[in-house]
């Protein structure tokens, strides 16, 4: 073989390992992209914040992030107890909500805030079991939530003395299951189980556990504004609910509608409902006002979240959102 050959066999067999290296790395970057693209992508923002109106979302907060709420609820706009004279319920502030939510990680949430209805404390938990994918994967997220709520308030009479004489007298218990759905880029959806045990009931005739169904909305109108809107099935006798004649009031089903703002580092929510009380352990047996006789209140929340720490760990103190 001359030298000729040999350099042209030199030559093609450089050709043919520099073509296979080249078909490997072609292979791995192919899989690598297949791979990118077969993993399933979460869908976003199916609720703007962790509450609706009155129901809580599916959503919680990301692992290091701190969201700071204020809810307000005004009194009745007409009625009895409304009109000019309240400045239509501007006048009286019925109940006042300061709390916290924490993202422990991307899909459990810690909760802790006080009510001024009842000086009420409640401690809670929310959990993201599923989450809905782009692709529909999987087609609904569901989430799961619990609270205990303790009554603080001075006891005004001799059986509230003797109801309350425990802190255990004084909790009440509530669990949700949170199942939902986000319809293309403007409608979300979503239904909520739930139970609620009260070891002393406020009234005396009623029942220790009671069930309720939330069915809460959220239309997008615009890129910032969403319009909302939530109801609670409560006073129903399927869901365990007492003959209306044995209880010492009437009591109603909550609803509310809203319209939520986003201004970039907030959340804002102008709402209208007929429950006096923003905690579920207060509203789900307790709402006494009713939206035909004048108990429709005015109502806001807004909630700031600051990022205490990022993904990576970083404490970042002066990051906000």
């Amino acid at each position: 073989m001359n030298r000729s050959s040999r350099s042209f066999l030199f030559f093609v067999f450089i050709v043919l390992f520099v073509f296979k290296a080249s078909a490997q790395n072609a292979d791995s970057l192919l899989s690598s992209l297949t791979a990118v693209d077969l993993k399933p992508v979460p869908v976003r923002s199916t609720f703007k914040g962790t509450r609706v109106i009155l129901s809580q979302s599916l959503e919680n907060q990301k692992a290091g992030d701190l969201n700071f709420i204020i809810r307000h609820n005004f009194g009745d706009i007409s009625g009895t107890y409304g009109g000019s004279h309240s400045l239509y319920g501007l006048d009286a502030a019925y109940d006042i909500f300061f709390g916290f939510d924490y993202g422990i990680t991307n899909r459990l949430q810690l909760g802790f805030g006080r009510s001024r209805e009842f000086e009420m404390y409640d401690l809670n938990l929310k959990y993201k079991l599923l989450q809905q994918t782009e692709k529909n994967e999987m087609p609904l997220s569901l989430s799961l939530f619990g609270q205990i709520g303790i009554n603080t308030a001075k006891a005004f009479s001799a059986l509230d003395s003797a109801r309350f004489s425990n802190e255990y007298g004084r909790s009440s218990y509530f669990y949700q299951i949170i199942i939902g759905r986000k319809f293309g880029e403007r409608l979300s959806l979503e239904v909520s189980p739930s139970y609620l045990y009260q070891v002393h009931p406020i009234d005396n005739a009623d029942h220790s556990r009671m069930y309720s169904l939330g069915i809460s909305g959220r239309l997008k109108v615009t890129k910032r504004m969403a319009l909302l809107a939530d109801y609670q099935l409560v006073n129903a006798s399927f869901l365990g609910r007492v003959d209306k004649s044995k209880l010492s009031a009437t009591y109603y089903n909550p609803l509310g509608l809203g319209l939520e703002i986003e201004t970039g580092g907030h959340v804002f929510v102008i709402q209208f409902q007929n429950s006096e009380y923003i905690l579920e352990n207060n509203f789900i047996p307790n709402t006494q006002k009713s939206w035909k006789s004048g108990g429709v209140r005015l109502a806001f929340a807004i909630g700031r979240v600051f990022t205490l720490v990022s993904q990576k760990g970083v404490t970042n103190k002066s990051s906000v959102r």
